[in-house]
């Protein structure tokens, strides 16, 4: 467009030509390769061709781009042209290096996340192995030859999960100086903050943000090295502390548009999205019998009614509705027409209860427990020692808790967005669910069938087990836990809920002995271990130094929203929508004399400070316009309602020293 408002198209046709660039290769994942010493090729036609492509829409979501740079915290070289620079920091992104060398230099660079025993870079624990098959190597490679004109590498086209680097060149030497690490992920806005009295929690507060922002990369990742995919699973499970960190409303809703475009005909949601396999166009494909599984297909429910509850956008419910009422019917569905073997062999005609027992179709269950070891001591993978028995085992309690979970909360959906009609039948429909649930999995003492402590968590955290029964579910989890020497056994699904369930059925001292554990399995031992983002292990070093599957993998990471929910004690009363009521409830602990935190909410700040003097603890609650709070102490004691402004108030509670 010109200034007399004339315009003038420039089109791609049969006279543009082409020719080589610097970058001679490029891949997202494996890396970028470029040519500094070579120079423009022939110049060849451009291909003009008509492409069908759908229309480009406005991403809500924040770009991804350099949000820090960060020298080398050491540069060690271990042999002749060979060095391992260490970055300090597990993290997703690139390095720059200005010391290219004379002309024709090579400089080859690899990335990953452990150094061996021997001072060099290892990435074997990333290699993809299947049961049967040889591992397949893990690879995040660039390369740059140098012209000898003082150039600058810095690459574009890739991006890496790594905490090291191992950079190799023959004939020259390197100056560590030049080595700068990029750190790239979506630039999200913070809006919370946590800090406390020991710093072992603040620092695993840090790490367990610093593996959420490694695997917020335009999409939520399970890690940033060996997959790099969007699984489902892993945000339902991390999305209510994501935002009590950052404002992850466009973030989210721009990935839940991949949600619902890769929602199979029948209403599956995929395993992960974006969706490379394209499994809806492919259901002859082997991962198409493991798709539809609870507790990853329900973040189609979970995570927009987070978004909803934390930002009160009713339009992220709207957006979703279809895709919501599509997998809750297709569950629905899959639980009356399918069984498990072991109920058809218990019982050739179905029981009344069991058409709403979700058994028959696959799931991933509660994954990455804590594995079992062997007489000598060497590590026991269900999965690699008979992977039939595992993808055939009975997952039913799992699969028909998640129904529940997501019928009744698509009954909330309903009510929302004035389906009356919608909310009754999903809300008669939901405690159909949850009656089969106690018939099958909840015995009249109130333990669980399945009798583990993710079925007690899972349990206690849906709402799963009577009033009556409470007591006592809470009391059998503890005793698991202490016959586990003080150890959490929980996997995937049901471990950021173990904390809260122990400290809201009166067992926050157990809580906090699991939170402050420093043997493995536990968090600490992460600590002790160097971690510096949370591990897709629960022994991802283990004590000989060997790593194992991805140390960068932040659903663990999930036990900081106890930090701030009952740690920092600030949460939203029930049923509050966008922060509008708060309810402030600290659960202190000896080691722990004070806390405080924001929360950049909808509404304004919320700060909130307390702290132990003895036997007094003094809150102080920062409330903003067009908010409540109600302060609730240990012993019960309300002070409500909490008008905007400062508000502090001190009680006499046991003695913390």
């Amino acid at each position: 467009m010109y200034a007399d408002g004339s315009r003038q198209v420039v089109r791609s046709d049969e006279t543009w030509t082409s020719t080589r660039s610097v970058i001679t290769r490029a891949d997202l994942m494996d890396g970028q390769t470029t040519d500094f010493h070579a120079g423009p090729g022939a110049e060849q036609p451009v291909l003009v061709d008509q492409v069908e492509a759908p229309a480009i829409e406005w991403s809500p979501a924040p770009p991804v781009r350099v949000v820090a740079s960060r020298p080398a915290q050491s540069v060690k070289q271990v042999q002749d042209g060979l060095w391992i620079a260490d970055f300090g920091q597990n993290a997703s992104g690139w390095i720059t290096l200005s010391d290219l060398g004379p002309a024709d230099t090579r400089t080859v660079i690899d990335y990953g996340e452990h150094v061996g025993s021997d001072g060099d870079l290892t990435t074997s624990h990333l290699d993809s192995v299947r049961p049967g098959e040889g591992p397949i190597p893990f690879v995040q490679r660039d390369e740059v030859v140098s012209a000898g004109r003082g150039e600058t590498f810095e690459p574009r086209h890739t991006v890496h999960g790594f905490g090291y680097a191992r950079i190799r060149r023959d004939g020259a030497p390197l100056d560590p100086a030049s080595i700068t690490t990029r750190i790239v992920h979506t630039d999200l806005r913070r809006t919370g903050t946590f800090a406390c009295s020991d710093d072992d929690l603040n620092r695993l507060h840090e790490i367990a943000d610093w593996s959420f922002r490694g695997n917020a990369v335009d999409v939520p990742t399970d890690c940033p090295t060996r997959e790099r995919l969007a699984w489902t699973g892993d945000y339902q499970v991390f999305a209510p502390t994501a935002t009590r960190l950052y404002d992850v409303l466009g973030f989210s809703r721009k990935w839940l548009r991949s949600v619902r475009d890769d929602q199979l005909p029948d209403g599956r949601i995929a395993n992960f999205s974006p969706d490379g396999r394209r499994i809806k166009h492919h259901l002859d494909d082997q991962f198409a019998m493991m798709t539809g599984s609870a507790g990853w297909g329900d973040a189609i429910i979970a995570v927009p009614w987070e978004l909803y509850r934390s930002y009160g956008d009713r339009d992220i419910l709207t957006e979703n509705w279809e895709a919501m009422v599509r997998w809750v019917d297709w569950a629905l569905h899959t639980a009356r027409t399918t069984r498990h073997q072991s109920r058809i062999e218990r019982s050739p005609e179905p029981l009344p209860h069991e058409q709403y027992l979700w058994d028959g179709s696959f799931h991933w269950g509660e994954w990455t427990e804590p594995k079992a070891k062997a007489a000598d001591g060497s590590r026991i993978d269900p999965i690699q020692t008979n992977p039939i028995a595992w993808f055939m085992a009975d997952k039913g309690e799992v699969g028909t808790a998640f129904l529940y979970r997501s019928t009744s909360t698509l009954a909330d959906v309903a009510r929302v967005l004035g389906r009356t009609e919608d909310a009754a039948r999903y809300t008669e429909t939901a405690e159909r669910v949850r009656e089969a649930w106690r018939t099958e999995f909840l015995t009249p003492d109130g333990h669980t069938t399945g009798d583990t402590q993710a079925g007690y968590v899972r349990a206690l955290s849906l709402g799963l087990v009577p009033d009556e029964l409470r007591e006592a579910a809470a009391a059998r989890l503890v005793e698991l836990i202490r016959g586990a020497d003080t150890h959490l056994t929980t996997g995937f699904l049901s471990t950021g809920d173990l904390l809260p369930v122990l400290a809201d059925s009166g067992h926050a001292d157990v809580a906090y002995e699991l939170l402050l554990q420093r043997t493995a399995p536990s968090w600490l031992y992460m600590l002790d271990r160097g971690a510096t983002t949370i591990w897709e292990d629960w022994e991802g070093i283990d004590d000989t130094g060997t790593a194992h599957d991805s140390l960068n993998h932040y659903s663990k990471g999930a036990v900081i929203r106890f930090l701030h929910t009952h740690t920092l004690g600030l949460r939203q009363t029930p049923g509050s929508i966008a922060w509008e009521s708060v309810e402030v409830a600290p659960v202190p602990h000896p080691s722990v004399p004070w806390a405080r935190g924001t929360h950049e909410s909808p509404q304004g700040t919320i700060a909130v400070e307390w702290r132990t003097t003895g036997d007094r603890l003094t809150i102080t609650v920062d409330v903003p316009p067009a908010t409540t709070a109600r302060i609730v102490f240990p012993d019960g004691t309300i002070e409500e309602p909490v008008a905007s402004g400062r508000f502090s108030a001190t009680r006499r509670v046991g003695k913390t020293d």
